[in-house]
């Protein structure tokens, strides 16, 4: 398979609520359409979303679905039926499952500036599941797996798919085997030899990236 690139900034911008979103992933299980595309195992979502100065998504639902929210820049007040209260900042990440009980949720920019939120979805690998949410500090120079690990290093129980982030120091390497799909949400390098930037989604086979002389923030999906 060769490189196929969708660029953020060729999209169209939407929203709700009082943040602004492009949508690179919407899946056809979840009601995909011709400008994006489906996504990889049970990873079926991403948005990159910019809360306007104290916006927020409103209190809404979620069932039968998993919601992981990596914070680019900025600050987040989590309210909701999970972890009411909890905040974050950049460099950290959420993630919830809704299971068959479902939950509530409102991500709100406490601040007068714009932040940056990626949003993602997986479905879930078995149905029924409790409601349960998972807190992560990413660190500089290490790849996290937010999603697909252990019951005890995340919320999911062993799953296919894997979702990992990142946070590169300039000219650190990641390598992978079998069909991927990395959004770079900061910074830029090279993937298999070809220049990548911040904004681009990037789907083949036996990832090689190679960060440029900046940090830079990565996310990587793969199925196993």
């Amino acid at each position: 398979m060769s490189l196929q690139i969708l660029r953020r900034d060729d999209l169209p911008l939407g929203g709700f609520a009082r943040l602004k979103e492009h949508r690179l992933v919407v899946d056809s299980r979840v009601g995909g359409g011709s400008d994006t595309w489906d996504g990889l195992g049970s990873f079926v979502y991403l948005a990159d979303a910019r809360f306007l100065p104290n916006g927020e998504t409103t209190m809404h639902n979620h069932k039968e679905i998993d919601v992981i929210s990596v914070l680019v820049a900025g600050r987040i007040k989590h309210e909701g039926s999970l972890e009411h209260g909890q905040s974050m900042a950049a460099g950290q990440a959420q993630a919830q499952r809704a299971g068959g009980e479902g939950f509530s949720h409102n991500e709100i920019n406490p601040d007068a500036t714009q932040n940056r939120m990626l949003q993602l979805w997986a479905v879930p690998p078995i149905p029924g599941e409790p409601a349960s949410y998972k807190f992560y500090d990413l660190e500089p120079g290490k790849i996290t797996c937010i999603y697909g690990g252990s019951k005890d290093q995340d919320i999911t129980l062993d799953s296919s798919t894997h979702i990992e982030v990142g946070m590169l120091l300039a000219g650190q390497s990641v390598s992978k085997t079998g069909e991927f799909l990395l959004y770079v949400s900061t910074g830029s390098g090279k993937i298999n030899d070809q220049q990548v930037t911040e904004g681009d989604l990037i789907r083949g086979e036996s990832l090689n990236f190679v960060a440029a002389d900046t940090d830079t923030q990565v996310i990587i999906v793969t199925k196993r």
